[in-house]
């Protein structure tokens, strides 16, 4: 009976010390902070600019190919393929531009979360160094842990602070 009540009682203090390891969701944290959601919205707001151009774009080249095929009974076939060809390297041209300007937006936005992160890396030390903690982990890595290793919201609360603060 000694050995057993010796057991709960090293249960009962193993729950109360502080967990080595703490779990934190960083799209949450990156997503509902001040800090985070300015920096998203700067990107967004380009995503939409270039959204617009992409169906200005479109439509103009709907446009452009409606009015070469009403010209196609008008033409020779040769002026046709000509045209026609030129048009397609337009379309190629556009199509490779716009795919830049789409993937410098996903490198702005892997840069601004890069940012944030380490922006942010300070406060979420403390946070560790506070609860006695060794490793924090995202929380999609993570198979199955309990709530209480979680920082994400006492993250959250903290970075707003600061960013109020400031």
């Amino acid at each position: 009976m000694a050995l057993t009540g010796g057991s709960v009682t090293a249960q009962e203090a193993s729950l109360n010390l502080p967990p080595p390891i703490l779990t934190i969701d960083q799209d949450r944290l990156f997503q509902e902070t001040r800090l985070g959601a300015r920096s998203a919205e700067a990107i967004e707001t380009e995503v939409a600019t270039l959204a617009a151009e992409n169906a200005q774009i479109e439509s103009d080249l709907v446009r452009r190919e409606q009015e070469l095929t009403e010209r196609r009974p008008t033409l020779p076939p040769a002026e046709f393929r000509a045209l026609a060809d030129a048009f397609d390297v337009d379309v190629q041209l556009i199509r490779d531009a716009q795919d830049e300007k789409a993937r410098e937006l996903t490198r702005l936005r892997d840069v601004a979360r890069q940012t944030f992160f380490n922006d942010v890396a300070g406060i979420i030390s403390d946070i560790v160094r506070e609860r006695g903690a060794l490793v924090v982990l995202d929380r999609r890595d993570v198979f199955l842990s309990a709530d209480r290793i979680d920082i994400t919201d006492e993250a959250i609360a903290r970075v707003n602070a600061t960013v109020d603060a400031e």
